[in-house]
C-alpha cells in the first residue's frame, strides 16, 4: 500500500479544485489576512490512529503543506509561516528527530525549484546552532538565494525555532548595540527579531484540536486571531484554509480598543 501521496506540482494542486473558495465559502478578497501562520500539528496521531509509524504521518503532512501553499497562492496571501521544527522538538525520540531533519532537507531538495517557479520566496527563521547539520543550513541559504526576488508569496519556514528563544536572541542583539535600557522601545526590539521584515500575524491556524501556541511566534502573535480545528494536519486542505479565513473575516479586531 502506498502511504505517501505522490508529489503533485503546485500548479496542478491549484488546478485540482479550480475555484479558490471550496464549498462556495464566501471569501472577501478585499479583506484577506496579510500574514497566516500555521502550527502543523497531528502528524504523529494521524499515523498512530492507523497503526503506522509516526514518521508516516510526517510524510503525509507534506501534501497538506503544499495544499496550504497552493491555497495561499490562489488567494493572494502575502505571507505564510509554518512551524516545521521547534527548539523543543529535540526532545523527541532520536529516530524521529533524525527523520524530521532529513525529511525537511529532502523536501527542500525536491521542491525548492517548483516553489521558485511558482513565484514563492522561501525564508527561514530559527537558530542555526550546532545541532542543525551544516548541509541543511547550506541548503536553506541556497533556497533563500534562489528565490529572493520572488514576490507572489513570502513563505517562511520556522526551523529550530522557539518564540522565547527569538525574544532572548533579539534582546542580546539589541544590548550589543550599546543602547541605554531606558531608551529601548518595542520598535527597536522588533528590528532585532529573526526577520525584521515579517509583519505581525493576522491569523494563526492550529490543527489537531490542541488549543495553545506552543512557543510559536510569541511576539508576532500579540494581536493575532486564532483558529483551531480538530482536523489532523495530514488531512488539512484549502477548504480548511477557506473556513479559517471566512471565520477571520467575521470577527472584529479591536487591538485593545473598543468598537464604535
Amino acid at each position: 500500500m502506498r502511504l505517501h501521496k505522490e508529489n503533485v506540482p503546485i500548479h496542478r494542486e491549484r488546478a485540482r479544485t479550480g475555484v479558490t473558495c471550496p464549498l462556495m465559502i464566501p471569501i472577501d478578497r478585499s479583506a484577506l489576512p496579510r500574514h497566516i501562520a500555521c502550527v502543523m500539528d497531528g502528524n504523529g496521531r494521524w499515523a498512530e490512529q492507523r497503526d503506522l509509524p509516526r514518521v508516516e504521518g510526517h510524510k503525509m503532512g507534506e501534501h497538506a503543506l503544499f495544499e496550504t501553499v497552493a491555497g495561499a497562492l490562489d488567494l493572494g496571501i502575502e505571507w505564510l509561516t509554518v512551524y516545521a521544527f521547534s527548539t523543543e522538538n529535540w526532545k523527541r525520540p532520536p529516530d524521529e528527530v533524525k527523520f524530521l531533519i532529513n525529511f525537511n532537507e529532502d523536501i527542500l531538495l525536491r521542491r525548492q525549484q517548483e516553489l521558485h517557479e511558482s513565484g514563492v520566496q522561501i525564508r527561514f527563521i530559527g537558530r542555526t546552532d550546532w545541532r542543525v547539520p551544516k548541509r541543511l543550513t547550506r541548503l536553506m541559504a541556497d533556497a533563500t538565494e534562489l528565490t529572493k526576488n520572488n514576490t507572489k508569496l513570502k513563505f517562511t519556514i520556522a526551523f529550530n525555532y522557539g518564540g522565547r528563544a527569538e525574544i532572548v536572541d533579539a534582546v542580546k542583539s539589541l544590548v550589543k548595540t550599546g543602547i541605554a535600557p531606558d531608551k529601548i522601545t518595542e520598535k527597536m526590539l522588533a528590528r532585532h527579531l529573526y526577520d525584521p521584515q515579517m509583519p505581525d500575524v493576522d491569523l494563526m491556524i492550529r490543527t489537531s484540536g490542541e488549543y495553545r501556541t506552543s512557543n510559536f511566534l510569541l511576539w508576532e502573535l500579540a494581536y493575532s486571531e486564532m483558529w483551531f480545528t480538530d482536523t489532523l494536519w495530514p488531512d488539512f486542505d484549502r477548504t480548511d484554509i477557506a473556513k479559517a479565513i471566512y471565520d477571520f473575516q467575521n470577527r472584529t479586531r479591536r487591538y485593545g480598543g473598543v468598537t464604535a
